[in-house]
């Protein structure tokens, strides 16, 4: 782990499952204010974007448009798309439509996605099954192993794009659980790893700063499931 490594968290912008709460659209891409918020960012956070060491995603499509838009200075300072580093254990949490990735050859296919380098993507990583489960236990081992690849890394500024619910379990309380921080569209906020649990499994994070946020708060798909039963209590 380098010293004192930042944690440049970021949620994607905003995606169609977010304005229509239709949980059936498969790997719901950015609608075309989500691209705005995402390519907004760079100006909003110029000093990040030179500071970058990494830039590390969730495969699916929102998140890899957000980072190539919402990190592009950062991006192509580091090499181009073929240098993100794609990281399907940051995937979101729900097995619904809207939260599975594609297939690896799927996305080979579309021209705006094969710029990354997908070899990271195995057969069963959309599978939401065992490891990539949407229960408790899997999601509590899967944001775990989150921490502990970021604590490995070497880089001192590391960027990651992922989903709101997963990015909650991920910046846990040792004693609370899972935050309940609403992340906005495009939000971008700094950690760093809790020294008082740094070596240890768990190796919670604290946070240092709210750096900006491109978009309104739009709710992931676990809010929108509960607030749809409550609504029918």
């Amino acid at each position: 782990m380098a010293p004192n490594s930042r944690l440049i968290l970021t949620r994607h912008a905003q995606a169609e499952h977010n304005v229509d709460l239709d949980y059936s659209i498969h790997d719901a891409p950015l609608t075309p204010l989500g691209k705005k918020q995402a390519a907004s960012l760079p100006r909003l956070i110029p000093d990040l974007q030179n500071e970058a060491d990494v830039v590390i995603s969730s495969p699916l499509r929102r998140t890899l448009q957000t980072t190539y838009l919402g990190w592009a200075p950062a991006v192509e300072r580091l090499g181009g798309p073929k240098k993100v580093v794609l990281l399907p254990q940051a995937q979101e949490c729900n097995a619904l439509p809207c939260d599975t990735g594609s297939a690896k050859e799927v996305l080979e296919a579309d021209p705006e996605f094969a710029v990354f380098d997908l070899t990271p993507l195995t057969p069963d990583w959309t599978s939401k099954k065992g490891f990539w489960a949407p229960s408790e236990e899997a999601l509590t081992a899967r944001a775990r192993w989150v921490r502990q690849h970021l604590r490995g890394r070497t880089e001192r500024n590391i960027v990651l794009v992922a989903h709101g619910d997963i990015l909650r379990r991920i910046t846990a309380h040792p004693r609370t659980g899972p935050s309940d921080y609403p992340w906005k569209n495009a939000e971008v906020r700094i950690f760093e790893f809790d020294p008082q649990y740094v070596d240890t499994e768990e190796c919670f994070l604290y946070q240092k700063e709210n750096v900006a946020a491109a978009g309104g708060y739009g709710p992931t798909s676990t809010e929108l499931e509960i607030g749809q039963v409550e609504g029918r209590l």
